[in-house]
């Protein structure tokens, strides 16, 4: 069974509670246990990570290779638009990733317009609310099949 890491950044734990209007109220504990459910039914392991720190998030990126992780999620939160260390992190492990956004970062403030991580990411899944992490899930699994 292949296995995808699901890396959500800082603040993606106050989910259901932070900025409602903007994130909805779907907690990360629902996120992940949808995609858990999603991830048995498309015959994939889910294994989920949550850290508001940079130097865990690139730690646990430097794990999954030694995992066999097949597939990465991620959703970076405000590292999406600081963060050198977790795009080398992703582009030195080798594990094709997809990006992912519950808003459209596009429509926000400016500097939420860059990401250091896009152009090295095979997909990228913005302004969906969290059922972009499910159509980011779907796009995996079409890609390992």
């Amino acid at each position: 069974m292949p296995k995808v890491l699901v890396i959500n950044g800082p603040n993606l734990n106050l989910l259901g509670t932070r900025e409602p209007v903007i994130y909805g109220a779907t907690t990360l504990a629902d996120v992940e246990s949808g995609l858990r459910a999603q991830g048995e039914a498309l015959g994939i392991e889910l294994l989920c990570f949550q850290s508001n720190h940079e130097g865990a998030i690139v730690d646990r990126i430097h794990a999954a290779r030694t995992e066999g992780v097949a597939w990465i999620l991620i959703n970076p939160g405000a590292y999406t638009h600081t963060s050198v260390a977790i795009r080398d992190a992703l582009a030195g492990v080798a594990i094709p990733f997809v990006e992912v956004h519950i808003s459209n970062v596009h429509k926000r403030e400016p500097f939420r317009h860059h990401s250091y991580l896009s152009d090295v990411a095979e997909a990228v899944m913005a302004g969906f609310g969290v059922h972009g992490y499910g159509l980011a899930l779907q796009y995996i699994a079409l890609r390992l099949s």
